[in-house]
């Protein structure tokens, strides 16, 4: 499923699309300790993070993440928005709890195991 699927599908804001909507997402990842991102966020996942600092961006590049989902209402800043447009990576928003988006996030991605 794509970044765009399930942007249109759980309802998504598309705060950075950096052409990538259309990547794969392979699965989800949820943490904010980014060190632990580093470590065990698989490539091709959608990492789920309430952090809104700059440094997020760059993880998730290094990492090969297909994008950055954000939870909780609150905007990034210009600055972040522009480093993931500069960098390429596609960041989403919604303001759910990270807890929910996880659950919803899963049975997008595996709907016969819910």
């Amino acid at each position: 499923m794509t970044l765009r699927d399930i942007a249109q599908r759980l309802g998504l804001e598309i705060v950075v699309d950096a052409g990538g909507l259309d990547r794969e997402v392979s699965g989800g990842f949820s943490g904010d300790l980014l060190s632990n991102v580093l470590a065990a966020a698989r490539p091709g996942t959608l990492w789920i993070t309430i952090q809104r600092h700059v440094n997020v961006v760059g993880v998730a590049q290094v990492a090969s993440l297909s994008g950055i989902l954000l939870s909780g209402s609150e905007r990034p800043a210009p600055g972040v928005i522009a480093k993931a447009e500069e960098m390429g990576v596609p960041m989403l928003l919604a303001p759910d709890a990270a807890f929910e988006l996880a659950g919803r996030l899963y049975r997008v991605l595996v709907p016969d195991e819910t």
